[in-house]
């Protein structure tokens, strides 16, 4: 008897794409990178989404139950759906990533105690660290393609260090005085400790948090004080506080620009270069080093800003 060709009954499992869903667009795109050829990936979160208030929809319960393996981020940024999350996990491969990363990397949450910032991609070699976590997933629901996923974070690894390279040199341009980063809410924490800025955010670590009136009054003083001249937007994060800022920084007669609108709980729009986690954070090196004095390419560390991916 003739064995039958497998094609003709049944699909090799081998060639199969796994089914990935993943909560963030940092984590979508770490597991395009590694696992592209070998996988179906679907990020629930898309540009603009600000993940601390993001609920599952009815078609992501199905697509998460549905999946081979699903990757959140943890350390309470899925705050909405982190119930769920660990739920799955008794029935699916489900594996927060970032928690992989030890407490003593960590930055704390405020005043909660054992809560950590989530903030973790901001920071590029921390950000290089959750990649083996994410690789480590993939190998273990795709042994059989391990040498060619290893392969593939290793290189992508590589560009996260030399994105941390062209961070430090065109960030170490900018004079002390200028050292203040001031952006609509606080998740900017890791990249200041990574590059020597200081970090103010008008609201928490969570988008969740408010800034009432006196915080702004103080904040305004402070600009004031100090002729700080740049603030920053947030794709995902409502302007209104930012705003604020710069018409109480106007009634003291101090002028407040805007230096630029960064990603910082999701990427670009897709298709583009930004919609990548090196174009992302390329993008924001470069915004901020430029708003603050250093001498940048204008089109950042590849050439590729405001272009497609």
């Amino acid at each position: 008897m003739v064995p039958q060709n497998r094609s003709q009954t049944e699909p090799d499992p081998r060639s199969t794409p796994l089914a990935v869903v993943a909560t963030t667009g940092m984590i979508a795109d770490a597991v395009t990178q590694i696992a592209g050829p070998f996988v179906q990936v679907r990020g629930l979160m898309g540009s603009g989404v600000d993940p601390h208030s993001y609920r599952q929809t009815r078609s992501d319960i199905v697509a998460m139950v549905r999946a081979d393996l699903v990757l959140w981020h943890g350390l309470y940024l899925e705050a909405q759906m982190e119930e769920f999350l660990l739920k799955l996990g008794h029935r699916r491969a489900a594996v927060a990533v970032a928690e992989s990363l030890p407490a003593s990397v960590l930055m704390p949450y405020g005043q909660y105690e054992n809560r950590f910032d989530p903030h973790v991609w901001m920071a590029p070699m921390l950000w290089a660290d959750v990649i083996t976590a994410v690789e480590a997933a993939l190998i273990a629901a795709m042994p059989q393609h391990a040498e060619a996923l290893a392969q593939a974070a290793a290189r992508h690894r590589a560009e996260i260090a030399a994105l941390h390279g062209y961070a430090t040199a065109a960030l170490d341009q900018i004079p002390d005085a200028a050292r203040v980063l001031l952006t609509a809410h606080d998740a900017f924490g890791y990249f200041g400790r990574a590059y020597g800025l200081e970090v103010i955010g008008i609201q928490g670590i969570s988008t969740q948090s408010e800034a009432g009136l006196n915080r702004i009054g103080q904040l305004v003083d402070m600009l004031v004080a100090r002729d700080i001249r740049a603030v920053f937007v947030e794709s995902s994060v409502s302007d209104r506080n930012i705003r604020a800022l710069i018409e109480g920084c106007a009634a003291q007669g101090h002028r407040l620009a805007i230096g630029g609108e960064l990603f910082s709980d999701a990427m670009g729009p897709p298709g583009t270069y930004e919609a990548t986690y090196i174009g992302m954070l390329d993008h924001n090196i470069t915004t901020i080093a430029r708003a603050l004095g250093a001498d940048v390419p204008p089109r950042g560390m590849n050439g590729q800003l405001g272009g497609h991916a």
